[in-house]
């Protein structure tokens, strides 16, 4: 069973997992869950929770009856929400002698390789101390253009970036289903994420969380790519890690047998994905036989960026081709598309580098 096989789990909490209806956090099933972890962490087994909830229990303190919050006004919910989120989790493990320490993450702190290095020492030091991280995504500064907007991808990047084995996702399905016949059927096993896994998702929300099955899949790619399996499961049971283990009732994202090194798990993983650098066919061969992308082979670019941000690169049939990092801005590109490397002192009136992609900064997909 790849629970307990698994040497550093992440267990995601979705909102209506640790809130009820009514705004309440649900103290005994939490308690079920500590029970969980103190047999992983007997078995040498390293735990990290990622949990939502901090806006629905501020909204419950504020006595704030409507879901739908606008982003600064939520942002204020949740700082109030945190206080009770992470202070409900720190009186419970204590009760249990285990110490948790909080960790508020930001997108920054992800997509930047130096501040994802410094994230992946603080867990390693949390872990030395033997105690649990609670993760929640940092939502009182966190604005729209910088948003996770669901933990289900932020947990999946965390996982990336310590070398997790396992992320449980709790949520209140069992699992990704088929429709056959008008009936429901849980898929078992997921290998390959393709238009036809996608079409399957229903865009319902609930009422609190952010997310849907659409943001688990996104974040099931992530931890694909990166070498990390992935369940979702249902977090309703009390003891939840305990019933999936018995029942086996889950959906299971199996991992591709990846070579990559840590970096260029981090490269592949990222979650910007709106920033596009299209090029031609010959480009496109260049690239998937190893060499670096030159300004040559480049029609146009799409969406801003700046030196050293993630973007995908796009064949001109709309084919990802790769995921990488760029070595020049959109402007500076956009100048030199097309042209010849050694045109582009010329152009941009100073030397620099013949690569818009150094093949090492880059990922084929």
């Amino acid at each position: 069973m790849y629970i307990n096989k698994a040497k550093k789990i992440i267990i995601k909490l979705g909102s209506s997992t640790v809130v009820d209806k009514k705004g309440v956090f649900k103290k005994k099933w939490l308690s079920s869950l500590i029970d969980d972890i103190k047999k992983l962490k007997k078995n040498k087994q390293e735990v990290v929770i990622v949990s939502s909830g901090a806006i629905a229990l501020g909204q419950n303190y504020l006595k704030i009856k409507n879901k739908k919050v606008k982003l600064e006004m939520s942002q204020a919910v949740a700082s109030v929400g945190q206080i009770h989120l992470i202070n409900e989790f720190q009186k419970l493990f204590e009760k249990n002698k285990i110490k948790i320490g909080q960790i508020l993450i930001t997108p920054d702190d992800t997509e930047q390789r130096r501040r994802a290095l410094n994230a992946r020492r603080t867990f390693e030091n949390l872990f030395k101390l033997g105690a649990v991280p609670v993760v929640n995504e940092n939502d009182t500064t966190a604005t729209s253009e910088i948003k996770y907007g669901d933990n289900d991808r932020l947990a999946a990047r965390v996982a990336q970036i310590i070398g997790a084995d396992l992320l449980i996702i709790l949520t209140d399905v069992d699992g990704l289903y088929r429709t056959i016949s008008n009936k429901k059927s849980l898929i078992k096993q997921v290998e390959v994420i393709n238009n036809n896994i996608f079409s399957l998702v229903d865009k319902k929300f609930n009422s609190y969380g952010s997310g849907g099955m659409l943001t688990k899949l996104e974040a099931a790619k992530i931890c694909m790519n990166s070498g990390c399996n992935m369940l979702i499961a249902n977090g309703n049971n009390f003891n939840p890690i305990k019933q999936i283990i018995k029942k086996k009732l889950f959906t299971w994202f199996v991992p591709k047998i990846s070579n990559l090194d840590a970096r260029k798990k981090w490269i592949i993983s990222s979650l910007s994905s709106s920033a596009k650098i299209y090029i031609d066919q010959g480009a496109s061969k260049a690239l998937k036989s190893g060499k670096s992308l030159l300004p040559a082979g480049i029609i146009k670019v799409s969406g801003t960026f700046k030196k050293g941000d993630n973007i995908l690169i796009v064949d001109n049939n709309n084919v990802d081709i790769a995921r990488a990092l760029s070595s020049f801005t959109s402007g500076e590109i956009n100048k030199i598309k097309g042209l010849q490397s050694d045109q582009i002192e010329n152009i941009l009136g100073y030397s620099s580098k013949s690569e818009i992609v150094h093949k090492d900064d880059m990922v084929i997909l």
